[in-house]
């Protein structure tokens, strides 16, 4: 059997601790009540905003619309076929919008302002 000597361990534990992030991420999620005819019902979005996109735990997204005491109404993005009761729903934090520049001239874009033409993805001039 093989013994740990006390310095060991308490490298170990400087590693650890030297490591530690005190980083806190408070995330807004909300479950869905109700799913159907493209509109989701969530409950517990309480600090989402007017025109917000959601993120479904599947991936699909959404715009909170629908702003009410007790829940919110999301516009469905996406099909929404896997979306279910009781699923999570996530606040992203950014509005819907789409950008503008002359990448998107002559482009057909969806509602979420990707391309769908077939053409591939913008080159975005960089203004950084």
């Amino acid at each position: 059997m093989a013994t740990i000597r006390a310095d060991e361990i308490g490298n170990i534990i400087r590693e650890r601790i030297e490591q530690y992030s005190r980083e806190v991420r408070v995330v807004n999620t909300g479950t869905v009540l109700q799913v159907g005819d493209g509109i989701a019902r969530i409950h517990g979005l309480d600090e989402v905003m007017a025109g917000e996109l959601v993120e479904f735990e599947e991936g699909t997204i959404g715009i909170a619309l629908n702003l009410e005491s007790n829940n919110v109404g999301v516009v469905l993005m996406g099909d929404g076929l896997i979306i279910q009761e009781g699923s999570s729903v996530k606040a992203t934090g950014r509005i819907a919008q789409i950008p503008v520049s002359e990448a998107y001239l002559g482009r057909v874009i969806n509602s979420l302002a990707k391309p769908i033409d077939g053409r591939g993805k913008f080159q975005l001039p960089n203004f950084g």
